[in-house]
């Protein structure tokens, strides 16, 4: 099968080729950047010259249609994930737009299946405990989380209509090698950095990129249908996110927890600031918001596909911290007893 993968220079789109090439597919990139293509997956043991690459970017339909010629399925995986105020013009376009475009062009040509890349995001705020696959769409009252819940509408719109889209959800994503150091990576080495010794209450559910990828090959499976997939993890209160970050490097990392509903002004004041300010600020408003609203997951169908329980969040979050080490991000102080197992 040839397998058509937008955002696959990212983190989940790069461990998620990764896996499809495992799987025995044959795998064409729609890139905007080439030069981007080495960086993010010749890490992850992909022999990039075996790849299709194909230029050009999900808003743009022409490009996106003419990268689905001669292919048999497509994951849709290219979305700005960011709490960052700054990025919001460019959510909106390739979250909502692009979602669109790859979605209707791909049932045009007639692939199968249509996996689209949604977020547990895209199903809150809710009073509904646990979050699953027939969890309503949210209205989240943040930029990054309604552009998601946009486009999941987008994606539900086309499994009504019978098309064969399979949307999986991932979680608040950790693990290692993420090419562009995005939120979830920037947040751990933050918090080991000292920059975050105030943290909300609540929490929020947590997987590890791995078990994404896993979950996204074994779904490529055609004459399937309309699916939908919770990726593997569990909640984890904010609380226990700092105990086991102070575990897994031996460091004490002071930290005060403030009530979230009281902590949301200021974030979002901050990212009323963060559109004048070109350093980036990590008090976000969104990060707060999900704390707030977070729910645990049910993930027993992706369990059942992929015939085990994922990767504990302690093995998750260590990794993290020994990628983030490795790779230059944080020095051997701040990876504490991560930077002593590295050495050994």
């Amino acid at each position: 099968m040839l397998v058509l993968v937008t955002g696959g220079t990212g983190f989940l789109g790069s461990h998620s080729v990764a896996e499809i090439l495992r799987a025995g597919h044959r795998v064409r990139l729609l890139v905007r950047d080439p030069a981007g293509v080495v960086p993010a997956l010749d890490p992850l043991g992909v022999d990039v010259d075996g790849l299709e690459l194909f230029r050009g970017d999900v808003t743009d339909a022409d490009a996106v249609a003419a990268a689905m010629r001669g292919c048999d399925a497509v994951l849709h995986a290219a979305s700005v994930y960011s709490f960052d105020s700054r990025a919001r013009a460019a959510m909106r376009a390739v979250n909502v737009r692009g979602t669109e475009l790859v979605l209707d062009a791909a049932g045009v040509a007639g692939l199968d299946p249509i996996v689209y890349v949604s977020s547990f995001a895209a199903l809150l705020p809710t009073d509904r405990e646990p979050l699953g696959t027939e969890s309503p769409v949210g209205t989240p009252r943040e930029t990054y989380m309604s552009t998601k819940a946009r486009a999941e509408a987008v994606a539900r719109r086309a499994q009504r209509a019978g098309a064969p889209v399979v949307i999986t959800y991932p979680l608040a994503t950790l693990g290692p090698h993420d090419p562009k150091l995005g939120d979830q990576a920037g947040r751990v080495r933050n918090a080991l950095r000292g920059l975050m010794p105030m943290w909300p209450s609540g929490g929020f559910p947590v997987g590890d990129v791995r078990d994404v990828a896993r979950l996204h090959a074994a779904v490529l499976n055609p004459g399937r249908g309309p699916r939908r997939f919770l990726a593997q993890g569990r909640y984890v209160s904010t609380r226990e996110f700092v105990r086991t970050l102070r575990r897994v490097t031996g460091r004490r990392l002071p930290a005060v927890h403030l009530p979230a509903s009281g902590m949301l002004p200021v974030g979002a004041l901050t990212s009323l600031v963060q559109r004048l300010v070109p350093a980036h600020i990590p008090a976000e408003y969104g990060a707060i918001y999900t704390c707030l609203v977070g729910r645990a997951v049910d993930t027993t169908a992706t369990d059942q596909l992929l015939g085990s329980a994922g990767t504990t969040f302690e093995t998750t979050l260590r990794d993290t911290v020994r990628w983030l080490h490795r790779a230059g991000h944080i020095s051997d102080r701040l990876a504490g007893a991560t930077a002593v197992l590295e050495a050994t």
